[in-house]
């Protein structure tokens, strides 16, 4: 995956799975058009077509923008979420943690293990959260850069919900501070505390500290509430219309 997006930057963007192909070939790496192609989409990488202008005038209107510029603050639930994703070796495997906070509770409103680091763990994460929260209107939805979410299936699904994407600066983990506080806190409250012998009693474990971490921990930034209390106190502030 890694050196076919290395291809594609070297030749400045401008090649298609066939010529990677060819490239790879050359370096007696024998991989599929159809296999490149997939990983293409799944990266987000489109090479030089006929209608370049329409398309990198259409990539330049979804740049990537940070758009909380550390200011992790929200006005209501459902405003702002936060995401990332981090990995384990539960024996001699890696299984990889995608978690969504909501913003203005700090609540780990969803999350999902998979031994697979990839678009799907992102966007099924995302789509099971987006449902149970009534499908909320005018969020924003932050990461780091990584491949999953700057993929092609990812911002497509985005675009569907009308959901505005922001991301880190590449390389400054503060710039997702939320999302890596809460890794922080689970590695060092639960996972490193732990010897998981399988996927399952991993899962077992990151459920049961979400249950801990949204119900029974107190946050400071929270003045010393829960999430879980804290997103139940809310109360909408009512203008002279709604009145």
């Amino acid at each position: 995956m890694l050196r076919v997006k290395q291809i594609f930057d070297n030749s400045g963007q401008r090649f298609g799975a066939e010529k990677i192909r060819i490239v790879l070939a050359e370096s007696s790496m024998r991989v599929g058009k159809k296999r490149i192609s997939a990983i293409m989409q799944e990266l987000g990488l489109c090479s030089v077509r006929t209608d370049a202008k329409k398309q990198f005038k259409r990539k330049q209107q979804y740049a990537k923008q940070n758009l909380l510029k550390r200011e992790f603050s929200a006005d209501h639930p459902n405003q702002i979420r936060v995401s990332d994703i981090t990995y384990f070796k539960v024996k001699s495997y890696w299984v990889y943690l995608c978690i969504i906070l909501d913003l203005y509770s700090r609540k780990v409103i969803g999350w999902r293990v998979s031994k697979h680091m990839s678009t799907h763990l992102v966007t099924a994460t995302f789509k099971t959260t987006y449902q149970e929260r009534g499908r909320p209107k005018n969020l924003t939805f932050h990461s780091d850069r990584g491949s999953q979410y700057v993929s092609k299936t990812l911002t497509e699904l985005f675009q569907q919900c009308s959901v505005k994407q922001s991301f880190s600066a590449t390389a400054r983990p503060l710039d997702n501070a939320v999302a890596e506080t809460f890794f922080s806190s689970f590695k060092r409250e639960e996972a490193y505390r732990k010897d998981y012998t399988s996927e399952q009693h991993f899962r077992r474990g990151v459920e049961e500290y979400i249950r801990f971490y949204n119900e029974v921990r107190p946050h400071q930034t929270l003045n010393y509430k829960t999430p879980q209390a804290f997103e139940e106190n809310y109360k909408p502030v009512l203008s002279e219309s709604d009145v």
